[in-house]
């Protein structure tokens, strides 16, 4: 089976229907890097779009943990989250409550959402594998939920989103040996998906254009 990784959605519900028109469920295992939610307009819907696709038995898909998946899980948990809050979170929380979400249901939805999905050929995570001890620990600015520092070449393809590049193609890195998939979808520059074979062969880049409606 081939895969189809997309990058960060934020909320940017139209654009992610337009990306997955792209996916053909019987040959390629879909895989989201994470950060489903924020800044866009529909973070619900596309929560509601990309766990309907979790639980259809039909399909292979799976969803990364991105850090604002992490940020909502400790606001649930917690009962306040100040930063996330005061960021963007409350604009999402806003449209969860128009929505009739339950949060204590949806919380363990989220927690099961892996960090990394790995072959021997490729991994995929949410913001890349840095030189950290623990790359894998959630609270670890330098793991693979929050990391901005450079990745380290594990010998295998690295593909990862979490720092939006502003422009329409995704960037590969040789020295690391991966490419950062976050084309901005929120900033407007358009939402990528990269496909690749079982041997981590990219066989085609795609990027469709930010549907004003997500954004606006």
């Amino acid at each position: 089976m081939n895969y189809f990784v997309i990058g960060d959605i934020h909320g940017c519900y139209h654009t992610l229907c337009a990306l997955l028109e792209q996916w053909n469920p019987q040959e390629e295992h879909l895989i989201l890097v994470g950060d489903l939610i924020d800044r866009g307009n529909y973070s619900w819907l596309v929560v509601d779009k990309c766990l309907s696709l979790l639980n259809d038995p039909s399909v292979s898909v799976t969803i990364l943990k991105g850090n604002h998946e992490a940020e909502l899980i400790q606001y649930i948990r917690d009962g306040h989250h100040e930063i996330w809050t005061s960021q963007c979170g409350l604009a999402t929380l806003d449209d969860f409550e128009h929505h009739n979400v339950d949060l204590t249901k949806l919380l363990p939805k989220l927690e099961q959402l892996p960090l990394v999905f790995e072959t021997a050929f490729f991994i995929v995570t949410h913001a890349g594998v840095s030189d950290t001890k623990y790359p894998y620990q959630k609270d670890n600015w330098d793991g693979v939920l929050w990391n901005r520092n450079e990745l380290v070449n594990l010998d295998k393809l690295q593909i990862h989103g979490h720092t939006p590049l502003h422009q329409s193609l995704p960037q590969y890195t040789e020295q690391s040996n991966s490419y950062n998939i976050d084309t901005g979808a929120y900033y407007g520059y358009g939402l990528t998906g990269i496909k690749i074979d079982d041997l981590a062969i990219v066989l085609e880049v795609i990027t469709v254009p930010t549907d004003m409606k997500d954004i606006k």
